[in-house]
């Protein structure tokens, strides 16, 4: 679901109640381990994590007046969502996510291409999505994604 707010903690109050808690401890556990260079915002209507145009100008080939997003953490109708764009991308950064997370939570992995989606909220690996959320800087991020797109 997309709300209409500026900010994360906007973003944070709008969403259920019994939400709120899980949604905090995963913005404060990706804040805490995203390496430099990537900036908090709303971004498509969920808390983003992007590189700013002050890093990368260019911004998102699909509309280069938003920056280059990441990851983002949704509330969603029937489940909580970590989209990473990093784990549709690099392959390797995949299978280490595929392989970790069955030593974290005994449920079965539920993903898509880029989105992570949890209908039990309190079975979310939160260290495992710190961990996922410091594997890649921005740097590499911008190579790995202009490799992509210059392929296409």
């Amino acid at each position: 679901m997309q709300y209409q707010v500026q900010t994360p903690d906007e973003y944070i109050k709008a969403i259920p109640e019994e939400r709120q808690p899980i949604m905090r401890a995963l913005r404060k556990v990706i804040k805490d381990n995203l390496p430099k260079g990537f900036s908090e915002e709303i971004n498509y209507g969920m808390i983003g994590y992007v590189i700013p145009h002050s890093l990368y100008p260019d911004g998102y080939h699909c509309d280069p007046k938003l920056p280059l997003p990441f990851m983002n953490i949704a509330s969603q109708k029937n489940f909580i969502a970590i989209y990473h764009s990093g784990i549709y991308a690099d392959q390797e950064l995949m299978n280490w996510f595929v392989n970790e997370y069955p030593k974290h939570v005994k449920t079965k992995l539920d993903m898509g291409k880029s989105c992570i989606r949890f209908k039990k909220i309190d079975q979310i690996p939160l260290k495992l999505i710190g961990e996922l959320a410091s594997k890649m800087t921005a740097q590499e991020w911008i190579f790995l994604y202009e490799s992509r797109i210059k392929k296409k």
